[in-house]
């Protein structure tokens, strides 16, 4: 079984921010995890928490078990006054999960073909 962790922000705290679409996104994608056999771990980052709580409970996460692939959503990337928060995420990753291959969606739906992306990399290098 491949296992997959998945980061990204809890569309539902979010202020000002309709969560409707990217939760529906993420159900989608959790859906297309299944029917490829991959087994995904989703962790959602409380917006209200970038005080360093997230990035606490981040490594605590990533200690948890091995991971295959560690995907880090378009939201941690693309957000504006994020850079911060995506390179601790980035760091977290390398130092507790140095084996698991990185992979980046274009949205939350589409998650799973960038893992098997960086899956198939992985096992080329």
């Amino acid at each position: 079984m491949t296992d997959v962790l998945v980061i990204g922000f809890d569309p539902h705290t979010i202020p000002g921010y309709d969560p409707e679409p990217v939760a529906a996104a993420i159900a989608q994608g959790s859906r297309r995890f299944a029917e490829l056999g991959l087994a995904e771990d989703l962790f959602l980052i409380d917006f209200d928490e970038l005080d360093g709580r997230a990035q606490a409970k981040l490594t605590e996460k990533l200690g948890s078990k091995p991971y295959d692939v560690v995907v880090v959503g378009g939201g941690i990337r693309k957000g504006p006054g994020l850079l911060e928060l995506f390179q601790a995420v980035v760091n977290e990753v390398h130092w507790h999960q140095p084996a698991a291959a990185l992979a980046f969606n274009d949205s939350a739906g589409d998650s799973a073909d960038w893992v098997l992306k960086a899956l198939e990399q992985k096992r080329n290098r």
